[in-house]
């Protein structure tokens, strides 16, 4: 069984260091790639400042020669999700069930395990890069697929844009997940309910350590509830009530 969550943009640059990894093939490939852009093209590139675009050349550099300082992802990444995901305190339980069932998907390290350590990057997959003349999801679709080939369980709580990393057969073995806030009787979905609801989701099931689709039904957590009117098989639907 694995769950899948996105990286976020947002990072914690104070997280605590951790010893770095031999970098994949395909890694090696995309930072290749941005290598080679100067600190004008990053600023183009990622629509950013020439002042941050310099900053991120330098990283860019340190972490193709080596001498990035790495982090372990679900400490590294600090978006709204993941500071509504229990990060500390765990039991020896937790933490296991953490390192065997959580993986984070990056448009630059592929699929990796959660407490994995990487180096701060900004890389998504709405970037424009074309490693091996391809776009990010094509060039990771293989790898991506593989990584799930051996799972019974597919559990997503990547957004619908980044779920088209996978190929149809896959996506189609993934349970995905809604959050929906009840407001006088109007069911409403919106990105910053969600994103928090994804975290607090994620903390249930590690706390609970769960590991099917009907121990998720049973879940209460910051204030939602399952849903069985809204849900089917492959979406499961929570509500909070306003």
């Amino acid at each position: 069984m694995k769950i899948l969550i996105p990286t976020a943009k947002e990072l914690n640059l104070s997280a605590e260091p951790a010893a770095a990894k031999p970098l994949s093939q395909q890694t090696q490939t995309i930072l290749d790639q941005l290598a080679a852009f100067s600190a004008a093209d990053l600023a183009q590139f990622y629509k950013i400042s020439p002042e941050r675009a310099a900053l991120e050349f330098v990283a860019i550099q340190a972490l193709r020669e080596g001498k990035a300082q790495h982090a372990p992802a679900l400490y590294l990444f600090d978006g709204l999700m993941y500071r509504h995901i229990k990060r500390e305190g765990y039991s020896a339980a937790e933490r296991q069930y953490i390192q065997k069932h959580l993986a984070i998907t990056s448009a630059l390290y592929g699929i990796l395990p959660a407490l994995e350590p990487i180096a701060p990057h900004r890389l998504d997959f709405m970037m424009p890069l074309k490693p091996d003349g391809k776009s990010l999801k094509t060039f990771w679709k293989t790898a991506y697929d593989q990584a799930l080939a051996e799972e019974e369980a597919v559990f997503s709580l990547l957004s619908s844009e980044f779920e088209t990393v996978f190929s149809k057969a896959v996506r189609q073995r993934m349970i995905c997940f809604k959050f929906l806030e009840d407001r006088a009787g109007q069911l409403k979905v919106h990105s910053t309910i969600s994103k928090k609801a994804r975290g607090d989701f994620l903390t249930a099931l590690i706390e609970n350590q769960v590991t099917e689709a009907e121990q998720m039904k049973t879940l209460n957590f910051a204030g939602f509830a399952y849903r069985p009117d809204l849900s089917s098989e492959q979406e499961l639907v929570y509500v909070k009530e306003g």
